[in-house]
């Protein structure tokens, strides 16, 4: 593994979940991979679940770790190319993260879309121009299109509770008060269409399509309750159109997870990354009964974090 962007870069996931399970069951036994190393954390947006998460998987594994706010704690960052940079930014992309490659053994990133040029977006401009100037490996706190260590939690959560060997996955479209980005569903897509173990089912209204290159391999099913029958596990997200780039084309509460919604399940967990807008997305009753996963589900972020570092840096 040279960098964690994607499922892609997990190489065999089999291998990688196991490890995670492992870490799991001896958090502190791997200290010898982190001695004397350093993690560096690098916020373009705000965040709770990935920055604490994040911090406690490096102290677990012995590293140091550094966590820097871009543009609160540092200078304003040029992004573009061959910019004459007589505006506003201080310092350029190019120029910071070499330095702080300096500084730290791996460097975790997080970055947002702005939901306005779809071609900016989900080119990655940002992460790109970082995976470019950096010296060290870069993990993907967050990007644009993907989030990929809150989907590798999810998949240890699932794998760690599941009742039987193969499982039905459902991912739900959720209403919400704001537009939001499509990373979280385009990621836990990346990684459930590509399990073996899973019957993936994707459901939402239609306008919601994502991106094609996701979903690949799931059954896309407009009709929510008859994607719920059967369900051994749901996950509920909210996303904003991609095809109508960052639109609300519809909002309509029916959608949102109730009871009765889950009623049509078999006995399915649920899971939300958090955080969740209750009775909007999903009522209390659901987040709240004995089925919820949502608590176990962000503390395995801890674990995801520390299995991709603690591949990351074995070999250095």
């Amino acid at each position: 593994m040279k960098n964690f962007t994607s499922f892609a870069d997990s190489g065999d996931y089999k291998a990688l979940l196991q490890q995670a399970l492992e870490i799991k069951a001896k958090p502190y036994g791997y200290q010898h991979i982190g001695r004397n190393k350093t993690v560096g954390l690098i916020f373009f947006n705000p965040s709770l679940r990935t920055r604490l998460s994040s911090l406690k998987a490096a102290y677990n594994l012995g590293t140091q770790a550094w966590v820097l706010n871009a543009g609160a704690d540092s200078w304003t960052l040029e992004m573009a190319d061959g910019a004459v940079m007589n505006g506003g930014p201080q310092e350029h992309i190019k120029d910071a993260i070499a330095v702080m490659s300096q500084y730290c053994d791996v460097l975790g990133v997080r970055t947002f879309p702005t939901l306005k040029e779809r071609d900016e977006d989900y080119g990655e401009v940002v992460f790109t121009k970082i995976l470019q100037y950096a010296t060290v490996p870069v993990i993907s706190l967050e990007s644009a299109t993907l989030h990929p260590l809150q989907s590798f939690a999810d998949l240890i959560t699932v794998a760690e509770t599941k009742p039987k060997a193969r499982v039905k996955v459902v991912l739900t479209w959720a209403p919400h008060v704001r537009a939001l980005p499509q990373c979280v569903p385009n990621s836990f897509c990346d990684w459930f269409s590509e399990i073996d173990w899973v019957d993936f089912v994707i459901t939402h209204p239609e306008g919601y399509e994502l991106d094609p290159k996701f979903t690949k391999g799931a059954r896309i099913e407009y009709d929510q309750h008859k994607a719920l029958l059967g369900a051994d596990y749901v996950q509920a997200k909210n996303w904003s159109s991609y095809l109508n780039y960052g639109q609300v084309l519809q909002n309509d509460p029916a959608w949102m997870l109730t009871p009765e919604h889950m009623a049509r399940t078999h006995n399915a967990r649920f899971l939300h990354c958090l955080p969740v807008r209750r009775n909007v997305e999903v009522s209390d009753a659901v987040l709240d009964a004995p089925g919820s996963l949502i608590v176990q589900q962000a503390g395995n972020r801890v674990f995801a974090m520390q299995a991709v570092l603690h591949e990351l840096l074995r070999g250095q």
